[in-house]
């Protein structure tokens, strides 16, 4: 089959399976009070403006029902999304030219940045992974664009963040339009450091350019933060103890965010993917399951660093560096299915071993697979039909690690893909000079599957 060819049937399946969760989700939203994460934001973006606090609840709250947001039939989990304020300032920066837009055209043109950002992200990766094996990475990439349906439905920033990571991955890799990568992450880190951190931090660790790319990029970063405080702070002199108190709000027990089994939103598995989630059914106590989950997450980052500090740069093995980063950072702290889309930097290292032939192209080829699927939008729907009924009051340990497998098995599913992948990065062999040159002198890696 022809290149010309492979790449036409490459754009229409990636095409495909991102239609399918645009229409989907955003058919969702306009039925059912969606866009509830970038109300959150675009609303306490609009309250700086008109020089009110977003992080004290109600001057937010008032600033949402004069303009109109707030919906009579909005459910408590949603509502209490939008007025308790937990972003970091830096969100401010960059969602003030849509909040000096009106709601309508406004929410529409975020929808289209993250449509197309995860067209664009699909299509970028395809082209980083396709080098090793076309055809299995274009499977993994589909599966992840067609389960994207919760983020058209809420509209999370998570949507434009790990598009634009993947951006800046391509970007350096490929060591074209450097500058735009270096800005896109920079975006990434002011909107959701816990997404774009880990990344952000490989090319530190990587040393030579990739390390100079990461400090211009926390170069721009630093001065947007720098003038989201000063913003913020001339308007609210007090706002760092609000952003406090609504950060305990929503991670008190009950809160929206809490990892434990009595939240809001403990009823629908998979929805909070850390690993607190997984050890809090075992033990609903934060004073446990907090410093276990810092304690083994902390041990595998430490390996990864490391690795990535002493080895020399070759685009084979950043792939499996990279992909360790993307997984555990849905581990070390509260994330979501939607941020759980990252997880496309995960694709190249799949591929490379895959192409590598042996018993472990299998195994990348099920723990990646089992990754992407425990994430997914159309499984985790499943699982919490399937689930109903089943609560995590089980007697003895045996119960309660049935409890866990059954209503949190996605933490359990990424800390073995994280393992995995982490495993082969150690044990890969450092690359020699020859093989730590730019991307192009890893084009020749096999193409087929």
């Amino acid at each position: 089959m022809s290149m010309k060819r492979t790449n036409q049937i490459g754009l229409a399946w990636i095409l495909l399976a991102s239609g399918i969760s645009i229409l989907w989700g955003s058919s969702l939203a306009q039925k059912a009070n969606g866009w509830w994460d970038f109300k959150a934001i675009y609303y306490g973006t609009r309250c700086l403006l008109e020089n009110h606090n977003p992080y004290r609840q109600a001057e937010l709250e008032t600033v949402y029902r004069v303009e109109g947001g707030e919906s009579p039939s909005e459910p408590i989990p949603s509502h209490q999304a939008v007025t308790l304020y937990v972003n970091l300032p830096t969100t401010f920066i960059v969602i003030a030219p849509f909040a000096m837009l009106p709601w309508g055209p406004a929410h529409v043109l975020w929808m289209i940045l993250i449509a197309g950002g995860y067209i664009l992200a699909g299509l970028l990766m395809w082209n980083l992974a396709a080098n090793y094996a076309p055809r299995l990475s274009l499977f993994l990439i589909c599966i992840l664009l067609a389960n994207c349906q919760m983020v058209f439905y809420g509209g999370n920033a998570a949507g434009i963040v790990t598009n634009l990571c993947v951006v800046a991955v391509w970007c350096f890799f490929r060591d074209r339009f450097a500058l735009a990568g270096v800005l896109c992450l920079a975006i990434g880190l002011a909107l959701k450091p816990h997404d774009a951190g880990l990344v952000w931090l490989f090319f530190l660790l990587a040393g030579g350019v990739y390390r100079k790319r990461a400090l211009q990029t926390l170069l721009i970063t630093a001065v947007l933060g720098l003038a989201a405080f000063l913003w913020v702070s001339s308007v609210a002199p007090h706002w760092i103890e609000d952003w406090n108190s609504n950060m305990s709000a929503i991670s008190a027990p009950g809160g929206i965010n809490e990892p434990g089994p009595n939240s809001i939103t403990s009823h629908e598995p998979g929805v909070v993917i850390d690993l607190q989630a997984a050890i809090s059914i075992v033990r609903d106590d934060p004073r446990i399951y907090n410093p276990i989950s810092y304690l083994v997450c902390g041990a595998l980052l430490l390996l990864w660093a490391v690795r990535a500090l002493r080895s020399r740069f070759s685009p084979r093995s950043a792939w499996l560096g990279l992909a360790v980063a993307a997984t555990l950072t849905m581990l070390v702290t509260y994330h979501r299915p939607w941020d759980a889309k990252l997880l496309l930097l995960t694709v190249p290292a799949c591929a490379l071993l895959w192409a590598e032939g042996g018993p472990i192209r299998w195994m990348a080829l099920v723990v990646n697979a089992a990754g992407l699927l425990s994430t997914a939008d159309i499984p985790l729907v499943i699982l919490s039909v399937s689930s109903r009924g089943l609560h995590p009051g089980a007697e003895g340990i045996l119960g309660k690690m049935l409890a866990v497998v059954q209503l949190r098995p996605t933490p359990l599913i990424l800390l073995a893909m994280g393992i995995f992948y982490l495993w082969v990065y150690l044990r890969r062999p450092r690359a020699s000079s020859a093989e730590s040159g730019g991307f192009a002198q890893d084009s020749s890696a096999p193409a087929n599957v």
